[in-house]
């Protein structure tokens, strides 16, 4: 059944999107075991491949309903496969004596996202008559993919070398990534369109939501197993402000940000609202999503080392830490900048601030550093709700005024339907 203009997200997507986030925070479980520059390419690379397959399916349940007909069963599947691929994360590159292959069951359960995914497409636009052309446009990029990543699980055939195995392993998935991310420049070319601009901007602000949440999560367990929780004076105001942090970073996004994109988003039209959607939120969202995962990781480590005993400082999370928040607000920036083609200057102002920070953070206890982080945050959130609060009023008014509309209409049908 094809969407209407003004669908909205089903729970059924609602559904799939948490198993995609828990194989997203399964990324910060592989990069925690090796918190260096190239894990966290690693994980970033991985990031960015589940976060397009991820978008495959928004893209699908923006063009048909995702609760009707056969599309339960191939989300079902999909949701199996996406599972198996987070539980063989921590042996994606490195294949562990004993176990089956992880790279190989990592690079089958890709593949098996991608063609469900593409195959789902294929069945929707073909019965819409678009031009073969046009689906290979949408299929052969996802192809070339899929064979670099089954080609990278079996680099141990031909290195023998686990060091260089692993390096070339990156490597063809960084040049998957390529392939895949460039084929976004296809969009406007190909039969994909974004029919109900509420669904898309919904969609995406859920996961978003939900990537938050599982980093309360990250955070909770992060010390270890509740049963051998270190319970302690630190402990707890780490975890405070912890709370504290993801707070702020909700506030930043969901404020003003989000609304004010999906209004933006609602007032294009035809053509050029594909590069919008493509830039705006296939793109720069991935690295909102990346921010919020490496935030998550250093919550994570910070926890861990506060709980253990002795010198309480650790400059790999300390890095990792301020470094996501700093990705999460320049990704904030870009995507106004976009969007507006204008920037908050209170936002560059903090990235500049809280690298400043960060020089003085990885020399003293991990503690001090997460308050200073989480100090300056809230100062940006409560500058932004004091400042541009006309527009801000405008913003929120419409989308109040939106909601009361929506309400109201449906109000009406159900008093004659029900």
């Amino acid at each position: 059944m094809p969407v209407a203009p003004g669908s909205r997200v089903t729970r059924l997507e609602l559904f799939y999107d948490l198993i995609f986030v828990f194989a997203f925070l399964n990324v910060t479980g592989l990069v925690s075991r090796h918190l260096d520059p190239l894990g966290l390419l690693a994980g970033a690379v991985v990031l960015a491949l589940l976060w397009w397959c991820w978008t495959g399916f928004v893209a699908l349940g923006n063009a048909v309903r995702a609760d009707h007909g056969i599309l339960p069963l191939i989300g079902f599947a999909t949701m199996a496969a996406v599972f198996v691929l987070a539980l063989a994360m921590p042996q994606a590159f490195v294949d562990r004596p004993g176990d089956l292959s992880g790279p190989a069951v990592f690079a089958v359960c890709y593949l098996a996202v991608r063609a469900l995914t593409v195959g789902a497409l294929w069945f929707v636009f073909s019965a819409t008559d678009q031009p073969r052309r046009r689906l290979w446009l949408l299929t052969l990029p996802a192809v070339v993919a899929a064979g670099l990543i089954g080609l990278a699980a079996f680099t141990p055939l031909w290195l023998h070398d686990g060091g260089v195995a692993a390096r070339v392993r990156l490597g063809l998935w960084l040049a998957a990534l390529i392939v895949e991310y460039g084929a976004g420049i296809l969009l406007p070319y190909t039969a994909w369109s974004v029919v109900s601009a509420g669904h898309f901007a919904e969609r995406h602000g859920l996961i978003v939501l939900i990537a938050l949440g599982e980093s309360v999560l990250g955070l909770g367990i992060g010390p270890g197993r509740f049963a051998d929780l270190t319970l302690t004076a630190p402990v707890i105001i780490a975890g405070v402000l912890g709370i504290g942090l993801i707070s702020a970073l909700w506030w930043l996004h969901f404020d003003t940000l989000a609304l004010a994109i999906e209004q933006a988003m609602h007032g294009t039209r035809d053509r050029v609202r594909i590069p919008f959607a493509r830039d705006v939120y296939t793109y720069l969202h991935l690295a909102i999503i990346i921010g919020i995962m490496f935030t998550a990781l250093g919550l994570k480590v910070v926890l861990e080392v506060v709980a253990a005993p002795g010198d309480h400082r650790s400059g790999g999370a300390v890095t990792t830490l301020y470094g996501g928040v700093v990705l999460f607000l320049l990704a904030g920036v870009a995507a106004m900048l976009r969007t507006f083609h204008r920037v908050r200057r209170s936002t560059l102002v903090a990235v500049v601030v809280i690298t400043g920070l960060a020089v003085v953070a990885v020399r003293v206890p991990v503690l001090v550093a997460l308050g200073l982080l989480v100090a300056a945050c809230l100062v940006l959130a409560l500058v932004q709700r004091l400042t541009g609060v006309a527009e801000r009023t405008r913003i929120r008014e419409l989308t109040l005024h939106e909601e009361e509309a929506s309400e109201a209409e449906i109000s009406r049908w159900r008093r004659g339907h029900l």
